[in-house]
């Protein structure tokens, strides 16, 4: 099983985050964080990267009715959705698949969430 779902986008890096962020809004998901791994990376280890992105992204509906069902899902918490450049014009966008990463959680109706968490996120993949 794999844990995310990807797309390939022939457009600029920052049209794809911008193109990311507004799918996820239609989807009804805001973003909560925003990391900039190369200047994370520039700043702590003086490397250079690729431009790479990572967008925790919530739906705060079924946020809450996950917390509702299992407090520690916290842990788990925001669905992270990443942006990376592979060569110029050529970007690259995935997202994590929360049937896969919650799968160790013992928990029959939790799973149903992460279903509905996943249909929506392979939605706006798609929708790139």
């Amino acid at each position: 099983m794999s844990y995310y779902f990807s797309k390939i986008l022939n457009i600029s890096f920052d049209d794809a985050v911008a193109r990311v962020t507004t799918e996820l809004n239609k989807k009804g998901f805001g973003v909560l964080t925003e990391i900039d791994v190369r200047e994370a990376l520039k700043k702590k280890l003086d490397v250079n990267f690729k431009k790479y992105k990572i967008l925790g992204a919530c739906n705060p509906f079924f946020a809450y009715k996950a917390l509702q069902m299992e407090d520690k899902i916290g842990t788990m918490l925001p669905c992270n959705v990443i942006v990376q450049e592979i060569s110029e014009g050529v970007v690259e966008v995935a997202a994590i698949d929360p049937i896969a990463s919650m799968q160790v959680v013992d928990n029959a109706e939790l799973r149903s969430v992460a279903e509905q968490v996943q249909a929506l996120l392979q939605k706006m993949v798609e929708a790139l």
